[in-house]
């Protein structure tokens, strides 16, 4: 099997940025699978680029390399760094893209690439996937040792995430972490918050959901339904409509359970 690159941007599709990284991924290892995850993170959003990575790379084997640039600060004193963790290897910025990745997987290494050799010859202070990013990648997936990268860093950055509520008693306070292209608002509630999920209410924006339901289809045509999605965080659903949309919901929309 090729080693396996993914790329997961912000850069969208009609310029030629991602082009121009897939070509230097192949000119420093020609025999890379390229995995487009997505390249329609919001511009400059890290917290969405972030969610996004810990959610989709966690399907992919041991060895792959995913190369995440969603860089607002580029060609700033922020760095560029590669981290191992669950047999993965992470190239990025410094700027808390990481931080769902490390929730739920601690990070075995992290190194600043430092190392020239892994690096475009001439370095554009506005482009850093081309010229960082990507040939680091590239290297490593072609077989460069990752503690070649340069030296360790110990210290992370990472992006402040607010915690569960739970200051009074049966209640847990949440919010929405992120709205699909569905318009489901997905919170950050955790099936593994709610081991009892009898007698139940969801809470939003003066409106009550009575019980979580299992799946989408449990309530007809247009009626609102939650429930545990695939990444088994709580959502906030229209079957076969916009909950976002309908109930003004987006990041940050408070949400809360009660029993």
């Amino acid at each position: 099997m090729p080693p396996l690159v993914t790329l997961t941007t912000d850069f969208g599709t009609r310029d030629p940025y991602v082009a121009s990284m897939k070509g230097v991924i192949h000119s420093r290892c020609a025999h890379a699978a390229i995995a487009d995850l997505s390249h329609e993170i919001p511009p400059q959003d890290v917290f969405e680029g972030a969610l996004f990575i810990a959610q989709a790379s966690k399907w992919f084997p041991p060895g792959t390399v995913h190369c995440v640039v969603v860089d607002p600060g580029v060609g700033t004193a922020r760095l560029p760094i590669a981290a191992r963790a669950r047999g993965q290897i992470f190239v990025c910025p410094d700027n808390g893209l990481l931080t769902f990745v490390t929730r739920e997987s601690p990070l075995d290494e992290v190194r600043i690439i430092t190392n020239k050799q892994f690096m475009h010859a001439t370095i554009s202070q506005t482009f850093h996937g081309r010229d960082i990013f990507a040939p680091a990648a590239a290297s490593l997936a072609d077989g460069a040792a990752f503690e070649g990268m340069g030296e360790r860093l110990n210290a992370l950055t990472l992006l402040e995430i607010p915690e569960l509520r739970r200051d009074r008693p049966g209640v847990i306070g949440g919010i929405v972490m992120h709205v699909d292209r569905f318009g489901n608002a997905i919170t950050n509630i955790h099936r593994s918050d709610l081991p009892d999920r009898r007698d139940i209410q969801v809470h939003f924006n003066s409106e009550v959901i009575e019980s979580i339901s299992e799946a989408y289809g449990d309530v007809a045509v247009g009626a609102t339904v939650a429930l545990f999605g695939s990444s088994d965080y709580l959502e906030i659903a229209v079957h076969r409509g916009d909950a976002s949309k309908h109930f003004d919901l987006r990041r940050g929309s408070r949400v809360e359970v009660r029993s």
